[in-house]
């Protein structure tokens, strides 16, 4: 295993500021729009089309830019990692893994996540490759920022309509991750136990995968 690319929310970053300021700026109760992501989530859909059925027709970008001229834009610290982050990219790195974090992220957040300082080789994605998952063209892309085979290229995630089975297509190795909405929600779907090499309930089981594929060469 060369290189590992993480996929963003609720597989690094918890959503909960987000979904909660969204909410505040459509101006519905946190809890409705919590109620919506569960919907969502349940049929395996983006979680933007929790806000759509808030606002049918909505502009996911535009709305984006107002909040951002509003002074509401953006928002991300340490506090909305999950604990387990640093110190599995850590790991990794101290094995020689290339790691790169690679979602479906504005621009703007992309910026907000490298302020961090993550232990990571490359931190990129969908709002500066103008093309977002699940499209083949995202996973392409993936694997030029991976710089190895797709066979020695884990991808890591919680949706497995957005991160497992288009990674798969594109010939990613894949990790499904436990976490979040989606990743409780279909860890157990017979799809997804078939589909994924991996199935984690936190990063640091990454670094004994690691070792254990070498092992196999």
């Amino acid at each position: 295993m060369e290189t590992i690319v993480f996929d963003v929310g609720e597989t690094l970053v918890r959503d909960d500021r987000q979904w909660a300021s969204w909410a505040d700026w459509l101006g519905v109760p946190r809890h409705t729009i919590s109620a919506l992501v569960g919907v969502v989530t349940a049929q395996n859909r983006d979680g933007n089309d929790a806000l759509r059925l808030i606002k049918p027709g909505m502009d996911i970008g535009e709305a984006y830019r107002a909040r951002e001229t509003a002074g509401r834009g953006e928002h991300l610290d340490e506090s909305d990692l999950y604990p387990d982050v640093r110190p599995a990219l850590a790991a990794l790195r101290a094995l020689g893994v290339r790691v790169v974090l690679a979602g479906n992220q504005t621009v703007r957040a992309l910026e907000l996540l490298r302020r961090l300082d993550l232990p990571a080789d490359l931190v990129t994605g969908s709002g500066e490759w103008e093309v977002a998952k699940p499209t083949r063209e995202f996973f392409a892309r993936v694997v030029e920022a991976a710089q190895a085979p797709p066979e020695r290229t884990l991808y890591v995630g919680d949706h497995p309509a957005y991160d497992l089975f288009p990674a798969q297509l594109e010939g990613l190795r894949t990790a499904h991750l436990r976490r979040g909405p989606w990743g409780y929600r279909w860890a157990d779907d017979p799809e997804v136990v078939a589909a994924a090499d991996w199935r984690i309930d936190n990063l640091t089981q990454l670094t004994p995968i690691v070792r254990a594929a070498r092992e196999k060469g």
